[in-house]
């Protein structure tokens, strides 16, 4: 196994949190960015005012909550070197980041780059009757996706759950035709 072949095999999705003020000039996405490392922060557009007129932008869902691909040594230099970024713990394990699988991680990252529109739930948002009704999608951009169905009272949209287990779950429209009920 050469170099390349190992440092790719050692490459982990990190929950990181970025403690930055939401109008910082470099939050720490952008930072990931221009040192072209790969990262993944939930984006919704919101009107901010910029030099004293609205503007809809693309900011971060919520600000102190990134993923970043990468080996946990250079991380680790980076973390060093910026005083408000920080690994998410896990809770009750002393100094010991989460990590989340690079599938599982693809997958959901796959999923919301998929829909127009996704929804994103913290996880005390997502309710046990969101939860029960299990589908598969077959066909489309999301074939092969296992989930929970969401539906919302009142609206004919249909939307599979995504979920990040205890980080971060997603909805996201899905047609009527590929959804099959799994029992």
């Amino acid at each position: 196994m050469n170099e390349a072949q190992s440092s790719q095999e050692s490459l982990q999705w990190f929950a990181m949190r970025d403690l930055k003020r939401r109008h910082a000039k470099l939050p720490a996405y952008k930072l990931f960015e221009s040192l072209k490392v790969q990262y993944f922060t939930p984006m919704v557009h919101r009107l901010v005012i910029v030099n004293g007129k609205r503007m809809n932008q693309e900011v971060p869902l919520m600000q102190d909550l990134l993923f970043v691909k990468d080996t946990r040594e250079h991380l680790d230099s980076i973390v060093e070197k910026t005083s408000k970024l920080q690994y998410r713990y896990k809770i009750g394990v002393q100094h010991t980041p989460i990590i989340v699988p690079t599938a599982d991680m693809e997958r959901f990252i796959h999923a919301v780059e998929s829909g127009d529109n996704p929804k994103f739930y913290s996880p005390n948002e997502v309710t046990p009757d969101m939860r029960n009704r299990q589908i598969r999608i077959i066909g489309g951009q999301l074939d092969g996706y296992v989930g929970t169905l969401v539906t919302t009272r009142g609206s004919k949209t249909k939307r599979l759950l995504v979920e990040l287990p205890t980080l971060l779950a997603a909805s996201i429209e899905v047609e009527a035709e590929y959804i099959q009920f799994v029992k």
